[in-house]
């Protein structure tokens, strides 16, 4: 039996830090963290506070002071400017002010919009998440990074807006069906070849931990993608690219999956890595239980081009790639090579 939503488990969870100075805050990872959601919110002193919850109202917690809950769905056909207006005008009519605080109650989705809003809203107010998502909780609530997608492509229009803490309660993930498991998986898959070790058969908190440790240390080193963090882009030029040219049919870990597996690929012919290496990459992935080959009927021209479009595309098409050293951004690779290793999908 797992506890009610609105019991206290006496596990204590597991802490991180992400350490960016007067601006680090901690990660809690756990059963039941949501519960210290009013202590957060004491902590910043704020007095009136907008939930932002895409959760139902039993798994939202209250905050502890006057607040208003505004509903959210996750998705990315919500991920947009019109969004965010919405969002920055119930803040607004709410009272909002600058000394307050907005709360992310849902999943990767909900956690970027929130987290844009907040950045916006008055040039910036204060925000906590609650990521209720395996795959939010491993990387999307956790590092500062909120945006929003265009039609032209995703996460185009963002800013960089770290939360004052971040609160990944394990209960919610009792709630995800599986295929939200394997969206999760798909983040967890590629943390293996940037450092978080092999995770297979670990138990989920640990998992959790692992990968938020690893981003927090990525974070606290480059938190604006000026190099090292480029490292957590692994496997999402062509994840991002898949899940345009399937209009999000494809979830974005489902993506990032079959990404990794293509990264694989990719250093393999551009003679980066050997061949076991790039085996591993489909076994990691596939260990998962997720897809390693491209969907059936895709466009590799299309593909092509939406990656010309991938944000880190500054001199040509550029991936992130396993390679001696480790994995690094290669810029200006030949699309001769990316078409080879898209056809070994």
């Amino acid at each position: 039996m797992h506890p009610s939503p609105t019991e206290r488990p006496a596990v204590e969870p597991v802490g991180i830090e992400v350490a960016l100075g007067e601006r680090a805050y901690p990660v809690l990872i756990g059963p039941g963290v949501r519960h210290r959601l009013p202590d957060e919110v004491a902590r910043l002193g704020a007095r009136r506070v907008v939930v932002v919850s895409a959760r139902p109202p039993r798994w939202t917690p209250d905050p502890g002071v006057p607040h208003r809950v505004v509903p959210a769905r996750d998705g990315e056909h919500d991920k947009n400017l019109s969004t965010v207006e919405q969002l920055c005008r119930e803040f607004a009519d709410f009272g909002l002010t600058r000394s307050d605080a907005v709360v992310s109650c849902g999943g990767g989705t909900t956690t970027d919009v929130v987290g844009l809003a907040a950045g916006l809203y008055h040039r910036g107010v204060a925000v906590i998440h609650l990521p209720t998502s395996l795959l939010a909780q491993v990387d999307a609530s956790v590092g500062g990074k909120t945006a929003v997608n265009l039609p032209e492509g995703k996460n185009l229009v963002g800013v960089y807006w770290q939360p004052r803490a971040v609160l990944c309660d394990t209960e919610h993930l009792d709630t995800l069906p599986g295929r939200e498991w394997r969206n999760g998986y798909g983040e967890i898959a590629r943390a293996h070849f940037i450092g978080a070790g092999d995770l297979r058969g670990r138990p989920v908190a640990t998992q959790i931990a692992a990968c938020v440790a690893l981003k927090a240390r990525v974070v606290a080193a480059d938190e604006r993608d000026s190099g090292l963090r480029h490292i957590l882009n692994y496997g999402h030029t062509l994840g991002h690219a898949l899940e345009r040219a399937t209009d999000f049919r494809l979830r974005h870990g489902e993506a990032v999956g079959i990404g990794t597996v293509f990264a694989g690929r990719l250093a393999g012919v551009l003679g980066r890595v050997d061949a076991d290496r790039v085996a591993e990459h489909h076994e990691v992935v596939a260990g998962y239980g997720l897809d390693t080959a491209l969907p059936a009927g895709s466009d590799h021209d299309r593909l092509v081009t939406l990656m010309r479009r991938d944000k880190k595309a500054t001199a040509g098409l550029s991936f992130v790639l396993d390679g001696p050293g480790g994995a690094d951004l290669v810029t200006d690779v030949p699309e001769s090579a990316v078409r080879a290793a898209l056809a070994r999908m």
